[in-house]
């Protein structure tokens, strides 16, 4: 299936590594003008030179900039003015007990998680209302309908994500914008394996049986048994990014291997 991205600008925050970097190679095999974008010129620079060696006619560039200040943000926009597509995939997480998650700490992850797409999406649609067409995509989580204990501060990121993304839906009614969410489950991106890695070396077993047990335990619901991979998701995001999609707005499009329990 022909996309329909080819010569179409994609900012793909958080795209050197994991769903960012699958999503990014993806859009860019596509044939989409490709901004990649991490906190460090380094990482950025590596991205870019994987993309450029695995997508024969890649267009890509990259902007380093830390994206979970208004600073950030602002270097990104400079930088790249205007854009056709936007993935919001930029995210932190870290597993801290309720009492134990400061101010600060709430503030950190909504700044990172829910305010960078906030600041974004609102420089980017005006050109993409212009035109009478555009692609805004938040990668949320399952964590938004089924907030972990173990992070309670992330699943409350994911799920204002999904508020974000439906009300600025409504906002583009009868425009060629569409904004949707895509909700990844338990995926096998960078710091997951590196978590598995470790826990399976703490354990003194191996890696497929820390998944089994965590499926297991952590995610019974689980149809797939196991974690998604970040090709699977960039899937869906790059369908959401294309002109076919062009019907589907305001959704929460799941990619989370069945974990949510429910037929809607």
């Amino acid at each position: 299936m022909d996309l329909g991205l080819k010569g179409k600008r994609a900012v793909v925050t958080g795209s050197t590594a994991g769903i960012g970097f699958a999503t990014a190679r993806l859009l860019a095999a596509e044939g989409a003008r490709v901004v990649v974008n991490g906190r460090t010129q380094a990482r950025v620079d590596t991205a870019l030179a994987q993309v450029r060696a695995e997508v024969a006619g890649a267009t890509v560039e990259g902007v380093a900039a830390d994206l979970s200040t208004a600073a950030g943000c602002d270097t990104l926009v400079r930088a790249v003015p205007d854009a056709d597509v936007l993935v919001n995939n930029m995210g932190i997480f870290e597993p801290k007990p309720f009492a134990e998650i400061s101010d600060a700490d709430w503030m950190r992850f909504f700044e990172a998680n829910v305010m960078s797409g906030v600041r974004l999406s609102r420089h980017y649609v005006a050109g993409m209302k212009a035109r009478d067409w555009g692609r805004i995509v938040f990668v949320s989580s399952e964590s938004g309908l089924q907030i972990p204990v173990e992070m309670i501060h992330y699943g409350m990121t994911k799920t204002a994500q999904l508020a974000v993304a439906r009300g600025l839906a409504e906002s583009l009614a009868g425009t060629g914008v569409t904004v949707n969410s895509v909700l990844p489950g338990p995926t096998a991106s960078e710091g997951v394996g590196s978590f598995v890695s470790q826990m399976a070396a703490r354990r003194g077993t191996d890696a497929a049986t820390v998944e089994r047990d965590f499926f297991r335990t952590a995610r019974p619901s689980s149809i797939l048994q196991r974690f998604t991979t970040i090709e699977e998701v960039a899937a869906m995001i790059a369908y959401v990014c294309s002109a076919q999609a062009s019907g589907t707005t305001g959704a929460s499009v799941r990619v989370d291997g069945g974990v949510v329990r429910s037929i809607a």
